[in-house]
């Protein structure tokens, strides 16, 4: 089977520079029309960079800042815990390096992490980062420098200090409508989130919380429904590892399927229709929003230590490296959120070090080697899909959403057109393990009142509780009473993908709308324990008890084309099957199905070897009928035969897909 050749990084800046505007700045063609112009933001991130000691963690911070400023960003998010003890020395360290970048250029904007929050006066943070709050900053009242807004091209930012979503609430909700109609994106941070790797708040502050502290419990629906409903993506430090994940919104009366995106009526059980769970004006988004843990800058690493939860949470992607247990080193993370109309492109990047603490020297910190290992493209016109692993025993209950097929629903396009994934199998994808936790109570003090009340609330907010018709793919047992305490065991979990379809407007090239496929890529069927250490995902047998008919996962075998390699510099994924129709606009007119390269657009296969017939889903894995002339080619064909030429093509990796004039 042959390979489509991925577009690099000249394709991506052909992209930036040729997309239109969306949102509340809608491109047009038509002639006469004039397109409002938005201007490309690039939004860096910070992860902590709290040292060793009374120290901040020079070496990596200014890594992350030189690639930052390297790859263009205009604005830097720092995620909290700059400091260790919020000391005026470590507040002096931190700003010796931001100063410079500033200086250059960058804007960074800082969020109170715990370790301000516990070390340092407010009165301290306040004089060392009132310098780089700006002066168009929208501040909470009563939170002033604490929590605050600003805007930047088309994207809203709303940096919040540590532990601070219940109380900042009412103000962030009245902070999106106050802007909704003027940005197409919304970016919120904070130290912490919702859901945890180690932390987490509703862990925190719900399952084990105080009796009484109703704050994020009385709100936690309409939480999740508002970052929901505009698409946010949320940005967060706190856990000193990576991981990318979407958490869902709360279930309504209408909405039962969790992955795949189903249209929700408006009923007096729901109350007004959420602005993307609804087909109204286009594509309906999947009720989940994106929540990434930035990584790391600092001289520590954490292990993953409560795992995935299931209930709310599907886990994309997760790097640790704690530089113990196996895992040889720490990482250092730079991630970039570039904002070009209604368009968002993401890349983080992690370079390994062996760096405990400033005194020893930069080490690798000197020249990091710098590697892509997470990334996604989408706009807000799109469809959505997560794909399972094809690791799910057979008998299991699919449930509507345990699917491990990258098939989808149709994806109409503003001119008409509609594509649709049709073919293809998840086998290539990571697999992470986590640690045993326990959790108590305090009578007379915890929300829980009991070992089974706790029990109840781990399963009522964090955990699937494993039935036939509602299994947990990460074990039969996800929590049970152990004592006085509830026990979460070790298990092995298997990460899933996040497929977009989005629609960007015709460019000057092409001659229909452009499709972006997202998501299919990205894992290379890597294998890590807990704290990062690296197994083998073909022979390695999973923890006990880690499926859900109470057996150990077994060893996986991966397509040939797996690398098992974090790099995904030229990776590929398994072999799907892209349809894409002619719009009635375009019927009659001679065409081709295209593909944006380095080079630019340019047709996805020769006119000899295009198959003129229906796609076979056995031609996955080769025996097509067409030239063997053709084998270095992209296998492509279409089918006139219902009246509505329907192009289809074989591909392996993510790509930008449009109909060009031929």
């Amino acid at each position: 089977m042959n390979n489509v050749k991925l577009p690099g990084v000249a394709a991506l800046l052909l992209t930036l520079g040729l997309t239109g505007c969306g949102g509340s700045s809608n491109s047009s063609n038509t002639p006469g029309t004039e397109t409002p112009t938005v201007t490309p933001l690039r939004v860096g991130m910070l992860p902590d960079t709290q040292g060793d000691g009374p120290n901040v963690a020079v070496y990596a911070m200014d890594a992350v800042l030189k690639r930052q400023h390297d790859m263009g960003a205009d604005v830097v998010i720092a995620v909290g815990d700059l400091t260790n003890n919020g000391t005026p020395e470590e507040f002096a360290q931190w700003l010796s390096v931001a100063d410079k970048y500033r200086e250059a250029g960058m804007e960074i904007l800082p969020l109170m992490g715990n370790h301000e929050d516990s070390w340092a006066h407010t009165t301290r943070w306040i004089d060392a980062m009132r310098p780089y709050i700006p002066a168009d900053a929208i501040h909470m009242p009563y939170a002033e420098f604490l929590n605050y807004s600003v805007v930047r091209s088309n994207v809203l930012i709303i940096n919040i200090r540590y532990w601070g979503l219940a109380g900042a609430f009412p103000w962030i909700r009245d902070t999106v409508a106050r802007h909704r109609d003027e940005v197409d994106h919304i970016i919120i941070s904070s130290h912490d989130g919702l859901i945890g790797a180690k932390y987490g708040q509703v862990r925190e502050q719900i399952v084990t919380g105080q009796k009484g502290e109703n704050g994020l419990l009385d709100q936690y629906d309409e939480i999740r429904r508002l970052f929901v409903d505009n698409d946010v993506i949320w940005l967060q430090g706190h856990e000193h590892q990576y991981q990318r994940s979407v958490v869902r919104g709360p279930f309504t009366a209408v909405n039962k399927s969790l992955d795949t995106a189903m249209p929700v009526a408006e009923t007096a059980a729901t109350g007004p229709a959420s602005r993307s769970w609804t087909e109204t004006g286009g594509n309906y988004r999947l009720p989940y929003y994106t929540q990434i843990m930035t990584g790391n800058a600092s001289y520590k690493g954490y292990e993953l230590r409560w795992g995935e939860s299931e209930l709310v949470q599907r886990i994309i992607l997760h790097k640790s490296n704690s530089m113990s247990n196996g895992s040889p080193a720490y990482d250092v993370n730079a991630g970039m959120l570039t904002f070009n109309g209604p368009r968002v492109d993401y890349q983080s990047w992690y370079a390994e070090h062996t760096v405990q603490n400033d005194l020893s020297g930069p080490g690798e910190l000197a020249d990091p080697a710098w590697t892509l290992f997470d990334r996604f493209s989408r706009t807000t016109d799109r469809c959505e899909k997560i794909v399972y692993p094809n690791s799910i025993p057979a008998g299991t209950r699919p449930v509507l959403d345990h699917d491990p097929t990258y098939r989808t629903a149709e994806c109409r396009g503003p001119d008409g057109a509609i594509a649709r994934l049709e073919a293809g199998t998840n086998n290539m994808f990571n697999r992470i393990e986590s640690t045993t936790r326990t959790m108590g109570y305090t009578p007379d003090w915890s929300r829980a009142e009991s070992t089974m009340d706790l029990l109840r609330l781990t399963y009522q907010y964090l955990y699937q509780y494993h039935q036939a018709w509602t299994p947990n793919l990460n074990g039969n047992q996800r929590a049970f009473p152990d004592g006085e305490q509830v026990r979460v065991p070790e298990t092995t979990i298997d990460t899933k993908k996040h497929v977009t379809l989005s629609w960007m407007p015709a460019q000057p090239d092409t001659a229909s709308s452009v499709l972006l496929v997202s998501g299919t890529g990205g894992q290379n069927g890597i294998y890590t324990n807990a704290w990062g250490g690296i197994k083998n995902i073909e022979t390695d047998t999973g923890l006990p008890g880690s499926q859900p008919d109470g057996s150990a996962k077994a060893p996986h075998t991966l397509p040939s084309q797996a690398s098992r390699d974090w790099d995904l510099q030229g990776a590929t994924t398994d072999y799907y099957a892209l349809s894409f129709s002619v719009p009635d606009t375009l019927a009659g007119t001679a065409l081709t199905l295209g593909l944006l390269t380095d080079e630019g657009w340019q047709p996805a296969a020769s006119a000899d070897c295009i198959i003129e017939a229906a796609f076979h889903e056995a031609w996955l894995n080769g025996g097509a009928p067409r030239d063997p002339a053709c084998d270095g080619e992209t296998l492509v064909g279409f089918d006139a035969s219902t009246g509505n030429v329907l192009w289809w093509m074989v591909a392996d990796r993510d790509l930008e897909v449009a109909l060009l004039p031929r």
